[in-house]
């Protein structure tokens, strides 16, 4: 009987994944700033008010102001079992441009940014003025770009992994060291779409990637340039970051049991 009233006594920490996408148009990024209007924010407020208990979720990374995601990631710990109908009971609760797709429980240590084994963005330009696309792409279509020199730039990518020329500046980065897997530009029609993936990115990393390459691509400056901006190591010597509204996250890597 003791032993029965003294298990009652015990709280036992469940943790959750859930997988969700987002509009970042009406957004500071995904995690939560003072005075500023967040993902994150609005996620833990939803799960708090369902669940009954204060929830604080951890996601997969923060992307800047006007970032959208297709698909990412983030974990929180809670002492409620979650049934299956939590998905469509958050989207009840949450904003129209944010949506949870799934939630499934995982082990008590796995976490969402730093068991990511990679992370895949996309760009998108549109060479033509388009109403339609002024909040999901860069309205780039006053100069013509070539993607033949902008994909000789892209192998030079692979050359390197310090990429602090393309990190923000008074971060609190330990390490400015990333491993690119892929990075490609593709054109279909009047829209180009660029494709990185690497095991982790630095803060206006790709934003800033985007930007030098459109330099390249308007014949600004020459694909080998950008060894000489890499090697600089200087934020400076890298062109004006792209826009945030073109950059999408769309998928985030884990190896689960």
């Amino acid at each position: 009987m003791k032993l029965k009233y003294f298990c009652s006594l015990i709280q036992i920490t469940l943790r959750y994944f859930i997988e969700f996408s987002y509009n970042g148009k009406n957004y500071f990024g995904y995690q939560i700033q003072p005075d500023a209007v967040s993902v994150q924010e609005e996620m833990e407020k939803a799960l708090s008010t369902i669940l009954r208990e204060e929830i604080k979720t951890t996601g997969a990374g923060r992307t800047d102001t006007g970032v959208h995601a297709r698909k990412i990631f983030a974990h929180f710990d809670t002492q409620t079992e979650i049934d299956a109908n939590l998905p469509h009971r958050l989207n009840s609760f949450l904003p129209p441009d944010i949506a949870v797709h799934r939630i499934f429980p995982v082990k008590d240590d796995f976490h969402a940014r730093f068991d990511a084994t990679y992370r895949t963005y996309e760009y998108y330009i549109s060479l033509e003025k388009n109403p339609f696309t002024q909040d999901s792409a860069w309205q780039h279509w006053k100069r013509p770009l070539d993607i033949t020199p902008m994909n000789e730039a892209c192998r030079i990518l692979f050359e390197y992994e310090d990429f602090t020329s393309f990190a923000k500046l008074k971060t609190d980065n330990k390490t400015n060291i990333c491993k690119i897997y892929r990075a490609e530009w593709e054109q279909s029609g009047s829209e180009l779409k660029f494709t990185i993936s690497a095991n982790r990115f630095l803060r206006n990393m790709v934003r800033a990637i985007v930007g030098t390459m459109v330099e390249i691509g308007a014949g600004k400056i020459q694909p080998d340039d950008l060894r000489r901006i890499i090697e600089d190591k200087n934020r400076n010597a890298a062109g004006t970051s792209a826009p945030g509204h073109g950059l999408y996250l769309v998928d985030v890597g884990y190896e689960f049991d």
